[in-house]
């Protein structure tokens, strides 16, 4: 890489999760849901999200915690269970959100501390966010634990459907602030992984790609990228 693309790749950081850039799909009825948490107008106190990986599970937690903190609510996402046994309950529980993800990895102390965290929100009034590959039913925790993961709002997260992509992709890409066409968008579903977050992040890359080399967005620009970059095929 040259220093002028370099310095391009540099000035283009990364995206932060959020409810703009989720292509909902049939996920419309749980992200709806989400944003009402966030602006805290929801009557529910607690969702659980489930689905295979690759989803977007992790993108909703964050992007939820990141709408609440930007309402000015005291909002908290947690990637691993296990990290709640080091952390002070009191405190865990004055926040007016908690999402916690990848709950199925959580050992027997850090199930404990789950549910004694799900209990101290909902008795504050506050609001509960969970994440995992099963559904509640299926999840390998406590009885008491599984079965207040399901009281409320529960969510199957599914994948966007190959026909809905291309769709999306286009529409991803004017909020970014660029075109894309359709030959463009048939190529890079032709020839890299199908699963969003992988064609997400071959659309911000050649987004920079593109500034970097001051060349247009076509089909001979793209394949010479994926030449240089297999990572996403």
């Amino acid at each position: 890489m040259n220093p002028m693309e370099q310095l391009v790749f540099d000035l283009v950081p990364p995206e932060a999760p959020s409810f703009a850039g989720f292509l909902a799909g049939r996920n419309a009825e749980a992200v709806a849901a989400l944003v009402r948490f966030a602006a805290g107008e929801a009557i529910e106190k607690s969702v659980f999200l489930w689905g295979a990986a690759g989803v977007g599970k992790s993108h909703l937690l964050r992007a939820t915690v990141a709408d609440a903190t930007a309402r000015g609510a005291a909002a908290l996402y947690v990637a691993d269970p296990g990290v709640l046994v080091a952390m002070d309950p009191e405190m865990l529980a004055r926040h007016a959100l908690v999402a916690v993800d990848a709950i199925e990895a959580g050992n027997a102390e850090a199930q404990a501390r789950l549910f004694t965290l799900f209990n101290s929100l909902r008795e504050t009034e506050h609001r509960f966010i969970g994440a995992a590959s099963v559904a509640p039913a299926s999840l390998d925790v406590r009885e008491d634990l599984r079965t207040r993961l399901g009281w409320e709002l529960v969510y199957e997260v599914v994948p966007l459907a190959d026909s809905d992509k291309p769709a999306a992709l286009a529409a991803y890409a004017r909020r970014r602030g660029f075109a894309i066409s359709d030959e463009v968008i048939r190529y890079l579903l032709a020839h890299i992984r199908r699963d969003m977050p992988a064609l997400l992040a071959a659309l911000v890359a050649l987004d920079r790609h593109s500034l970097a080399s001051q060349r247009p967005i076509t089909v001979p620009m793209l394949r010479d990228w994926l030449q240089g970059d297999i990572r996403l095929r």
